[in-house]
């Protein structure tokens, strides 16, 4: 479940990235734990919750013109690049109409699809990409390729486990778009202002690993989308 140092892309073989690692190192079993977990309970949830989602699929498609997922291009471990499932929430085309970054009242989210970012029932395909390996439910949340061009070195650290359904950051960030609201480069603004701040609790979350922390992590969403508050 963890690289040998020496087969990391090269962007990850730096120092700055290397307290990471030896962390981790440290906590194999754990990891494997972790992989056992995220299969079992995403083929679990997937069967339990097919119907609900085939219900959802058909409000998007009465909804607005377009695909019922939304496909784009993410990066996860090792730097590998994987096409995310999602339900789509806004327009069709909408990543041709503005940023990769959602902002507080986004004129192109759709009318189902504000309600499905509420719940954060628009990460439900996402269990697909558990399934296969692609994703965790907690870690890194997967970014955009142009974003992940612009990591700083550290950052590359976040890299060494699967993206994530949820973490830490995504919880206390979970309203990113209302403070990106008032930008008016909103990309310039996620780099430089958002994602350090987001970074912090990533970098955290991976030289801290414990499966345990996981688990925790899980139920906090939970509770965050029931709408309480974590600073």
């Amino acid at each position: 479940m963890l690289k040998k140092w020496e087969k990391l892309p090269d962007c990850m073989r730096v120092p700055e990235v290397r307290p990471y690692w030896e962390a981790l190192r440290k906590k194999r079993f754990q990891l494997l734990i972790k992989r056992i977990f995220d299969l079992a309970c995403a083929l679990i949830l997937f069967v339990l919750l097919l119907l609900p989602m085939a219900v959802i699929a058909i409000l998007i498609k009465a909804d607005s013109k377009g695909t019922v997922l939304y496909r784009q291009e993410r990066v996860t471990a090792w730097g590998k690049h994987f096409r995310i499932h999602k339900f789509r929430t806004m327009v069709s085309g909408a990543d041709r109409l503005g940023s990769a970054v959602t902002v507080g009242n986004d004129s192109r989210i759709t009318k189902i699809g504000s309600g499905l970012r509420r719940f954060r029932l628009d990460e439900l395909p996402q269990l697909i990409d558990v399934i296969k390996g692609d994703m965790s439910f907690v870690g890194t949340r997967p970014e955009a390729v142009k974003y992940v061009e612009r990591y700083l070195p550290e950052y590359n650290a976040t890299l060494l486990m699967p993206a994530g359904i949820t973490s830490e950051a995504s919880i206390r960030y979970k309203d990113e778009d209302k403070l990106l609201d008032a930008a008016e480069d909103v990309d310039n603004v996620y780099v430089e202002q958002v994602l350090p701040a987001k970074m912090k609790w990533n970098l955290d979350s991976v030289k801290n690993f414990n499966f345990f922390k996981d688990i925790l992590t899980m139920i906090r969403t939970v509770f965050a989308v029931l709408g309480k508050k974590y600073s």
